[in-house]
This record gives C-alpha cells, sequence and structure tokens, in this order.
C-alpha cells in the first residue's frame, strides 16, 4: 500500500505540474486518429482514462475521467465530460462503454491488474479497446523514474496480462515519441526539475510540430515485431 500511496502521489504531482502550464492538443494532431475515428465512428458511449491534456478521443461525447485537477479544468472548459477519478475504481456501471482508450496508464499503476479489471468491467462485450506501454525492463532510463513509470513489460508478459482479462489483441503498432537519445531525454529532464517555465514554454511550443510529424502508425495483424521497440500501441477486442 505504501508504494502505491507514494507512486499515486508522484504522478498526481507531476502531472498536476505539469498541465498546470501546458496547452489542451486537439486529438486530430496525432498519428493516432485516423485508427481512432475508425474505431469510434460508431461508438455512442465512449470512455478515455487519464488523458492529461493529450487525449486521443473526440472531445465531445467522450467520458474522461482524470486524476488532476488542472487537466480536468482544462477538458471542461473546451467542452469535455471529465470527472475526477482513479483508474482503479472508475465511476461507472458495468458494460457502459462501447470504446476504452487508456494510452501510458497501466505502467504507472502498482496495481495493474486492478486497472485492467476495471477497463473490462466497464466495457461492452465486442468493445474495442485502445492501450499502450512501454515495453522491455532491460530498456528502463532515468526517464521512466521522472514520469512516474513503475514497470515496463515484456511483450509476452503484456499480452498474457491482456488476455487474462477478456481482451483479443486484433492489431497492434509501434508507438510514443520518446527521444531516442539519451542526453536529449537528460537535458529535457533537467529543464523540467530546474527551469521549469522555461521548459513548459518550450513543450507547449514544440509538441504540436512533434505530433504533426509524428509517422503514420503502421498496424499490423497480432503483436508487431518488439525487437527494439520503446512502446507498443494494442487495438483490442472486449471479448
Amino acid at each position: 500500500m505504501d508504494a502505491e500511496h507514494d507512486l499515486l502521489e508522484h504522478n498526481r504531482r507531476f502531472y498536476d505540474g505539469l498541465w498546470s502550464s501546458a496547452r489542451l492538443t486537439d486529438p486530430q494532431r496525432f498519428n493516432t486518429w485516423p485508427l481512432v475515428s475508425r474505431l469510434t465512428s460508431n461508438a455512442t458511449h465512449r470512455l478515455e482514462v487519464a488523458p492529461g491534456l493529450r487525449p486521443r478521443f473526440p472531445l465531445h461525447g467522450t467520458h474522461f475521467v482524470d486524476i488532476s485537477p488542472p487537466a480536468l479544468q482544462r477538458l471542461q472548459a473546451n467542452g469535455a465530460n471529465a470527472v475526477q477519478g482513479r483508474v482503479t475504481a472508475l465511476p461507472f456501471p458495468d458494460a457502459t462503454f462501447d470504446a476504452v482508450c487508456a494510452m501510458d496508464i497501466i505502467e504507472h499503476v502498482v496495481d495493474d491488474d486492478g486497472v485492467l479489471a476495471e477497463l473490462a468491467r466497464v466495457a461492452k462485450p465486442g468493445a474495442a479497446v485502445l492501450l499502450s506501454a512501454p515495453l522491455h525492463p532491460a530498456s528502463w532510463t532515468a526517464f521512466d523514474d521522472f514520469v512516474g513509470h513503475y514497470r515496463r513489460y515484456e511483450p509476452e508478459q503484456l499480452l498474457t496480462k491482456i488476455r487474462a482479462h477478456g481482451f483479443t489483441l486484433e492489431h497492434s503498432a509501434i508507438y510514443g515519441m520518446q527521444p531516442k537519445s539519451s542526453w536529449l531525454l537528460d537535458l529535457g529532464m533537467w529543464f523540467l526539475t530546474h527551469r521549469r517555465e522555461q521548459a513548459m514554454r518550450w513543450y507547449n511550443r514544440t509538441l504540436p510540430l512533434f505530433a504533426r510529424f509524428q509517422k503514420p502508425l503502421a498496424l499490423v495483424s497480432g503483436m508487431v515485431g518488439t525487437a527494439e521497440v520503446d512502446e507498443v500501441l494494442l487495438v483490442c477486442r472486449k471479448d
């Protein structure tokens, strides 16, 4: 319980500070948008958990749950239906949603099985479920500690977990915008720690450019080849 509480508080402090100075980025700017548009076109009940200010699902018509008040305030100011809550205790009845999104979430939580169980609980049978997670524990860096990761996954471990919670993997893709250069990561962390105002100005100006120049998602059936892949996007179906 102490580890879970400490990690939650670390994430809360980090992301409250991050989102209090950040701008909301429209979902259409990310390379996930063509996929999301297809998955949500006929989904009248949608949920995205812990989007911060980087939601992937459409702002209007989607339910959002996050722990960060600064993120919730900006989401609500832009017309989103956003409420405060934890990913291990979602405030919705069973089998509510046709489409569910949880990007970059399960690696931040001690009880990742609890998160996956909640996502499975609120998803309708046949619902599309979009997940992402970092891979390969051996690839752990100071960046993982800095942003509040609790784990990285071996690919087969990740697949075993999602199957255990009633999800079938349909497609996957290489995902993420983390720089491969270690010195860039170190420089970014130093500025966030010592020059937060400057770092946030740079972040707000450059993220739309990074998002614009992301490569299109190259979806494949089943699990993509994961050698030297830092993060993976999973398109699942609730059994």
